[in-house]
């Protein structure tokens, strides 16, 4: 399932595909493309409380998707990137050009969760481990993504449970792992997921290995660890 994260090149942005790129937003717009919704609201100020619909039915100029495209490029207006674009291609044309890559480099990974009931999930994320709705999608929604901070988490909505629970829990097939970076931190994080009232798998534990983690269980037995430094 796409998230329509827009597309950016890994080199110095080119102002035609920028075009492109804002034109590709207006078109998705108009076909009431969810997911881009969320981008959307986002990076466009104006549209910062709406709701996916309501940005779906608004009015949304090429303009509009040109400052979004501006936005997430660092810029505050499409004549400041322009602008920047124009800099920035002055100096790279006094300098010699980067090759291109020999190997792709994966830079993000997306666990995908399989729930009964993506209202009750999305609130679940929101409520108990302080995510924040990235998008929902559908009518009534069967998918959705939940975030916070860097991790993102997809939610596929079944019509049963996939895996029996007693079987999860016994061979504790975890669902997604996430990790924090320092011993302070996994702790704390631990204490707001108790002060929540969140259902744990596993408690706080210091492993063999040399880690400090804990598994937290979602409404639909989904085990989800995490895990920092001991130390």
């Amino acid at each position: 399932m796409p998230t329509y994260d827009l597309i950016v090149e890994a080199y110095m942005p080119n102002l035609e595909n920028l075009k492109k790129q804002a034109k590709l937003i207006l078109r998705w717009h108009r076909e009431r493309h969810y997911p881009v919704a969320a981008q959307i609201r986002e990076h466009l100020p104006g549209f910062l409380n709406m709701p996916d619909s309501e940005i779906l039915a608004a009015s949304f100029k090429l303009s509009d998707a040109q400052e979004m495209v501006a936005r997430q490029q660092g810029f505050d207006s499409w004549q400041s990137l322009k602008a920047g674009l124009s800099t920035t291609s002055l100096k790279v044309k006094s300098s010699p050009s980067k090759s291109s890559p020999s190997t792709a480099t994966i830079v993000s990974v997306e666990p995908q969760l399989f729930v009964t009931d993506i209202k009750r999930s999305c609130e679940f994320f929101r409520e108990k481990l302080g995510f924040t709705l990235v998008f929902t999608y559908g009518k009534p929604p069967y998918y959705a993504q939940v975030g916070r901070d860097a991790a993102r988490l997809n939610l596929r909505c079944v019509n049963q449970t996939l895996i029996a629970s007693p079987v999860r829990d016994r061979e504790e097939l975890l669902s997604a792992s996430m990790t924090v970076a320092t011993a302070d931190e996994i702790k704390l994080l631990f204490l707001e997921f108790q002060s929540a009232g969140v259902t744990f798998h596993q408690t706080l534990k210091k492993q063999p290995w040399g880690a400090r983690n804990f598994v937290v269980k979602d409404p639909d037995g989904n085990l989800l660890l995490f895990a920092g430094p001991a130390n």
